[in-house]
């Protein structure tokens, strides 16, 4: 039997983009909640790049059974969208003349390797993104953007890989047809003329 040529799809709940993504959202809902006046338009436009971040993860995880162009596209927007939220707060910080830290700063340190366990959910960085020091909220949930980010960069770099050994829905498409074909060909006995 001859395999079908819609690949298995819609996996992203298993993908580590995904979970870090959902993290970055919901501490952005929190951070945006405690630190930035109900109407701003910086609120809204942080929460829009967080979700943005996530959904088209989602989206381009479904899409992949039909279009690896659009999933390579879509992974492409989250990335695109979480590199927007992170300029939101690096502006946060730099607007309240609050330091960046660098990824050798201890407690950035420390955000890399809670994200080491296996488990993690916005609850394991609750103190950090809850706390009452608005220097040590933004710049944790901005070292979780940056997880996020590397890891959909590592994503499409795979997506880019598997599409040149793979091909796409076309090539699938005509090598299942050719398959089948060569299936029927073989089965195939011409009748007896005599």
């Amino acid at each position: 039997m001859t395999p079908g040529f819609i690949p298995p799809h819609g996996g992203y709940r298993k993908l580590k983009s995904y979970r870090k993504a959902l993290i970055v959202y919901e501490a952005t809902l929190y951070f945006v909640g405690r630190w930035l006046a109900a109407r701003s338009r910086t609120r809204e436009q942080m929460v829009q790049a967080a979700r943005s971040g996530k959904q088209n993860i989602i989206e381009g995880s479904l899409a992949s059974a039909t279009s690896k162009q659009t999933e390579i596209h879509l992974t492409n927007v989250a990335r695109a969208s979480l590199e927007e939220l992170r300029e939101d707060y690096e502006d946060f910080l730099r607007e309240r003349q609050l330091p960046l830290w660098e990824k050798t700063h201890q407690c950035a340190r420390r955000v890399t390797e809670l994200s080491r366990h296996a488990g993690e959910s916005c609850e394991t960085y609750r103190e950090a993104i809850e706390n009452d020091n608005p220097e040590i909220a933004a710049n944790v949930i901005r070292h979780l953007v940056l997880q996020a980010a590397f890891l959909l960069d590592r994503q499409i770099a795979r997506l880019e890989a598997d599409f040149l050994k793979e091909g796409g829905i076309r090539e699938r498409m005509t090598r299942a047809r050719l398959d089948a074909r060569r299936g029927a060909e073989r089965g195939f006995r011409p009748l007896d003329s005599g």
